[in-house]
């Protein structure tokens, strides 16, 4: 929600600080919070395996909410330049360690559905974050992030008293023999690079963040392009057809991989596969299509796809990674992925302006095909939790 705001905001805040007029700057602004929250990633899910994961969210919502507070007393170009910086090292160190804590208490049954539910909290987020620019008229860009921020201080306030780590269950014999509880970080990270499984994740992870991110960046403008709709309609169209199909397929996901695993232990696998498989017919047809109905079913297709992959992601990387490594393990995934979201946001950019975007939606589908058939192939796990 807080680092949807400044996007929306933008037109608000150009008044006070000129320099935003600069789409290039802009730009830098959206950059510098894409490559210092990809380059943290993997340094916070190191931290995260090795220090208190209830203490790291806690720290990063506060750190996080704090700049956001800070962002409305801003006044120069400099100054939201280094905040949005800030900001991209605290989210960094949240989303590892939140998803490893969620992984830790929910070992059973339960895993995927919590994950669905945590993450329908980020696409409700992206969604509120985008009333920004309707809260800056109506009261001010200044004032919006400063209640923004104070709401988070004080949420920081409340986890701070009622979150828990999930304390491990240890026999009184094993601890003598136990001495060391974790590996170091070059030892954990050899171990982690040289699991095989762990690749085709990393593949399996990256390849569908391509069409993911480009759905956030450019399919507002797609949707104007092929239904000839002005952007103050394509906008919200866009958006709250991907964030209400993801919302949807993270809960059907989830309940259904939790059920499926029971079964069969490659439930969570295929459940996934179900997800992507569900992708590239809508990626074809979100690039090719010229209906407005044909259209909105291809997004709602692709956020129920994409909202499937995205309950499982941990919990298929739970099935192949130990509890001291997952962490880690989720901040390289996490950084690829933004890494992978970046790069496509400029190679479509260039091919938008060869009038071709629709194309490239098109072509995405194939890099997706191609993951999902390695993962059906290379995924095959002997257990759902990994120790």
């Amino acid at each position: 929600m807080d680092r949807q705001m400044l996007s929306t905001m933008k037109d608000a805040m150009q008044i006070d600080i000129q320099e935003l007029q600069s789409a290039t700057n802009f730009g830098r602004l959206m950059a510098v919070f894409l490559w210092i929250y990809g380059l943290m990633s993997p340094v916070s899910g190191i931290i995260a395996d090795r220090l208190s994961r209830k203490w790291l969210i806690v720290g990063s919502l506060l750190v996080w909410s704090s700049v956001t507070y800070l962002m409305g007393l801003a006044t120069t170009f400099d100054q939201v330049f280094w905040l949005r910086s800030f900001m991209g090292v605290s989210e960094a160190l949240y989303l590892p360690a939140g998803l490893a804590l969620i992984a830790d208490y929910h070992t059973g049954g339960s895993r995927s559905l919590a994950v669905g539910i945590h993450m329908t909290g980020l696409y409700i987020g992206q969604a509120v974050g985008g009333f920004g620019a309707t809260l800056a008229a109506a009261y001010s860009w200044h004032t919006t992030f400063h209640w923004f921020g104070i709401i988070g201080i004080v949420y920081a306030c409340i986890l701070a008293v009622f979150l828990r780590d999930k304390q491990r269950e240890v026999n009184p014999s094993e601890v003598k023999v136990e001495k060391p509880k974790s590996m170091g970080v070059f030892a954990s990270m050899k171990s982690l690079l040289g699991n095989v499984a762990f690749w085709v994740i990393l593949l399996y992870f990256a390849a569908p963040s391509l069409p993911g991110w480009a759905t956030k960046n450019w399919l507002p403008t797609l949707f104007a392009e092929n239904l000839n709709l002005p952007m103050s309609q394509a906008g919200p169209m866009a958006t709250i057809t991907i964030a209400a199909s993801s919302f949807i397929g993270v809960l059907l996901g989830g309940t259904l991989s939790d059920r499926w695993v029971k079964r069969n232990i490659r439930g969570r696998v295929y459940t996934g596969a179900i997800g992507l498989g569900l992708t590239i017919p809508s990626l074809l047809l979100l690039g090719f299509g010229h209906n407005v109905i044909g259209i909105i079913c291809a997004g709602l297709l692709f956020g129920i796809g994409f909202g499937m992959f995205d309950a499982n992601n941990m919990p298929i990387l739970c099935q192949f990674v130990g509890a001291r490594q997952r962490a880690t393990a989720y901040g390289i995934m996490n950084m690829v992925g933004v890494f992978a979201g970046a790069a496509i946001t400029n190679v479509l950019g260039k091919w938008s302006d060869n009038g071709d975007l629709g194309l490239g939606f098109a072509v995405l589908a194939a890099v997706v095909a191609v993951a999902l058939a390695v993962q059906l192939f290379a995924l095959r796990p002997k257990t759902d939790n990994m120790e």
